[in-house]
Order: C-alpha cells, then structure tokens, then sequence
C-alpha cells in the first residue's frame, strides 16, 4: 500500500477513527498492529510470515541473553538473532547476485557451472525492519537497554505501519517506551503531522515524480553515448529525485505517526547543504548511517585504534552499506566512492587541519558544490542499471563524451531540471542551520497556510502515477 494512492487515504482515515475512539490502550495497539500487518499484506501477505520469524525470534533471543550470565551462551544467543535476521536479507536479497558472481569464479577456473533460475521475489522492506530487530537483540547483548515488558509492544514496534517499508531506522529505546502509555495527538500535533504529510506528498508526486523522474528515464534509459551536459543534467535530476522522493517518504512516515501521537527521528536534514562528506552523511539517511556507527563502524574498534585501522574500518562500514542498499557491484562501487570520499576528507583534516580560509562564507559555498558535484559522481553508480551504462555516463561527466554525443533532453527539460535543483540547493543552503519546525514558526501563519494549500492543490492536479517510493527495493 502506497502512501501516495487513495486506499492509503481510506486505510488511513479508518486507523484515526478508532486510535481516537474510547477504547482502552492495549486494545488500541492491537488495532495498530492489526493494521500493521494489512499494510504490509497489500503487497505480498505471505511475506508477513518473514515479519512474524523476526519479531518471535528477536523477542525470545532477546529475553534469554538478558537472563544469561555466562557470556559464551550470550554470545551464541546473539548469533542466533543474527543468523535469522542476516540469512533472511541474504537468501531474499542477495541469493541472485551470490550465484551469478560464483558462476563467473567457476568460469575463471573453467568449470561451466550453470545458475539456477532464481524467481524468488524481494520482500518489501526487508533491510529496514532486518536492521530495526537486530538493533533490539544488539542493544541487550551489549546492556544498553532491557527487554521489552509486552510482547505486545515489541510486535508493534517491529511492523509500525508509517516506517515499516522505508524507514526512518527507529531504535528500540525510542519507539517501544512510547508504546507502553497512551499516546494521543494534540490538536498543534496533528496539525504539524498533517503539514509533514502535505510536504512529503508534495516531495514525492509533485518534485519526484512530476518534473524529475521524466528526465531521469531520459537520460539513464538512453542507450546512446550522452553529451556532457546531458550527463550531468541528468543526474543531477536524479540527484533531486532520490532526495526528493526518500525524504518525502521519512516525512510521510513522520507525519503519520504524530497525528497517531508518536514520534519518529528525523532522516534527513538538507543533506544537500553539506560541507564535505562526513558532513553529508550526517544529513543523508540519518538512521542508517548511526546505525552503521553503532552496530559496524564503532565494534569494528572506530577511530579508537591505528590510523590505518581506522580507514580500513571506514572503508568497510560505506562497502556494506552500498551493499544493504542492493545485490549488485555498482552499489559497492557507491559505497566504496563515499569511503574514499570520508577517507580523504579525513586524511586531510588530520594532515593540514581546518583552514582558516575555509570557515569563510564564500569558501563554505564553494566547498557546498564541491561535494554536491562529487556525490552526484557517486550517484551515477546508484542510478545505473548496469556497469555500461554507468561508465558510459561518468566518463560524458568528465568531458570524454565523444562530438556526436547524444542530447536526449528537450529544452523544457532541462529548465525544469536548472529551476528544481536550483531552488531545492537554495532552500538547503538557507536552512542548513537550522530546522523545520523553526523555519515554519518564523513565517507568518497567512504565508504557511498559503504554502500549505499551494502544495495541496499541486498533489491533486498532477497527474500522478501512483509510482512506489525508490526505497522500497531496499
């Protein structure tokens, strides 16, 4: 079921009536995750199984390593959780992608191994909600946190209908203890959830869908050698249009669950502002990149360790997080672009320090280009379908695009891709101190409901396809 699709409007509006409805708390969670599971069953109601394996799994695993003293049984119990979890993404997610690439091994040594037929379908979200249950047995193993007291509670944080697809990556401290009491919007609450859910509707229809995806087909699904300016053009848009159609669902997802009362964290924060790369990923998918912090980067041993230690820790932290995005090497070729990326970044920092000259207005915009233009090198890679194609398009990035390149965007395409990246640049930059929710308290209330109502009436004239959110791969 899609956020941006009018049986979510109906499925929605049925969830309201009875969270507000005289019930008791316990019966009014239930209903949440009731309703949980319907949403997801609207794409594949077998895959709900897979939910029910992670949540008995990790509710169990988790209740006996807080009980276990001996620190050998704590340790097998934990890998039970993760076998679980891992073996379920691994054989849905990367089985293809493990035996092609053993097929070709077999190749290089002459034997003619033949792949299987795999027709096994992705279960939707499936990174997502893997990483929010092992986060759960995680935390207990390490004593950062106890089990939860309701088995009840711990269900509905696994399958919380508003990010269970895409995210944003809730942790179990966070969530789970607001699940404990009732939990009812204010009228200001509701009424700021339903703004996020015009912004974010608005993001993904009007912004991704609606000027940039057009644009991005164009160029990426061009066969053709692309001329530089195409190239960029292009990817640029699909810088846009990831932003655009990511964030929109975070904050959909945030929207939705504070008019239920619950808070969810914030997953992006004008990431396109960001000075450098360590500055971005403190701005792009919030919850994946702690995440990362946390459970790989920081047991890995950090920055706690040898300079060289510490790079090939970075290093690994950004090639498995190309790999959660996807089973295929232009992902790990992404995550391993934004390794090198913090890798040099840091290197420098640690070789000349932080520049005098640097901390100027002038020099932090230009440092803002800088690394807006390196990470659109490094969203080639996540665009493309295949290798081809994304060497094709980064060697016209580079000025390589042979005289006769082709020009597959119309002139109203590519106004519209100067005028969107332009104007979501501007906005970032002008926001990147600060917030939301202070930026909206310092407008006027006749300005707001005026933006308000501008996004409204563009959500429903534009003549939408109902297109899935780009995460839901993922």
């Amino acid at each position: 079921m899609l956020f941006n699709s009018l049986s979510f409007v109906l499925f929605f509006t049925i969830v309201l009536l009875l969270h507000y409805s005289p019930l008791s708390w316990r019966i009014k969670k239930s209903n949440l995750l009731i309703a949980s599971y319907l949403f997801y069953a609207a794409w594949n109601p077998p895959f709900v199984i897979l939910l029910w394996i992670s949540t008995l799994v990790d509710w169990h695993v988790a209740n006996w390593i807080f009980k276990e003293q001996q620190q050998n049984k704590r340790r097998l119990l934990l890998l039970l959780s993760l076998a679980t979890n891992l073996g379920i993404l691994g054989y849905f997610k990367y089985g293809e992608f493990l035996l092609e690439n053993w097929q070709w091994l077999m190749g290089n040594f002459g034997i003619n191994y033949q792949v299987p037929e795999w027709s096994i379908i992705l279960p939707v979200g499936v990174s997502f909600y893997t990483f929010q249950t092992m986060a759960y047995s995680l935390d207990v193993y390490l004593k950062r946190a106890k089990p939860a007291k309701s088995f009840l509670d711990f269900s509905l944080f696994v399958t919380f209908f508003p990010q269970l697809v895409a995210g944003p990556i809730v942790r179990p401290t966070h969530l789970i203890p607001q699940f404990e009491t009732p939990h009812l919007a204010s009228l200001k609450q509701f009424s700021w959830g339903l703004g996020l859910v015009v912004l974010g509707l608005f993001q993904k229809i009007v912004i991704a869908d609606g000027f940039l995806s057009p644009v991005v087909e164009a160029v990426y699904g061009s066969k053709e050698v692309l001329s530089f300016s195409d190239a960029w053009l292009g990817t640029m848009a699909f810088a846009g249009q990831i932003f655009s159609d990511f964030a929109g669902y975070s904050t959909t997802a945030i929207g939705i669950s504070l008019c239920l009362g619950f808070s969810l964290p914030t997953n992006f924060r004008f990431p396109y502002a960001a000075i450098g790369f360590s500055d971005f990923w403190q701005r792009w998918h919030i919850s994946l990149s702690t995440w990362l912090r946390d459970y790989l980067y920081i047991p890995l041993g950090g920055n706690r360790i040898s300079n060289v230690r510490t790079y090939v820790n970075l290093m690994l932290t950004m090639l498995l997080g190309g790999l959660w995005h996807g089973a295929s090497w232009n992902f790990v070729i992404w995550g391993g672009l934004h390794g090198s990326f913090l890798a040099i970044e840091r290197f420098s920092r640690k070789r000349w320090g932080q520049l005098a000259i640097l901390k100027t207005s002038l020099a932090s915009f230009f440092l803002m280009l800088l690394t807006f233009a390196a990470v659109n090198i490094t969203w080639v890679f996540f665009r493309a379908k295949d290798f081809t194609t994304s060497s094709q398009i980064i060697s016209s990035m580079f000025g390589f695009a042979p005289d006769n390149a082709a020009t597959p965007l119309p002139t109203l395409y590519i106004i519209e891709v100067i005028v969107v990246i332009s104007l979501l640049m501007s906005a970032h930059w002008y926001m990147r101190s600060t917030t939301l929710e202070e930026t909206v308290n310092s407008m006027p209330v006749w300005l707001v409901t005026l933006l308000v109502t501008f996004m409204t009436f563009t959500i429903v004239i534009t003549q939408g396809t109902g297109n899935a959110f780009i995460y839901f791969q993922f």
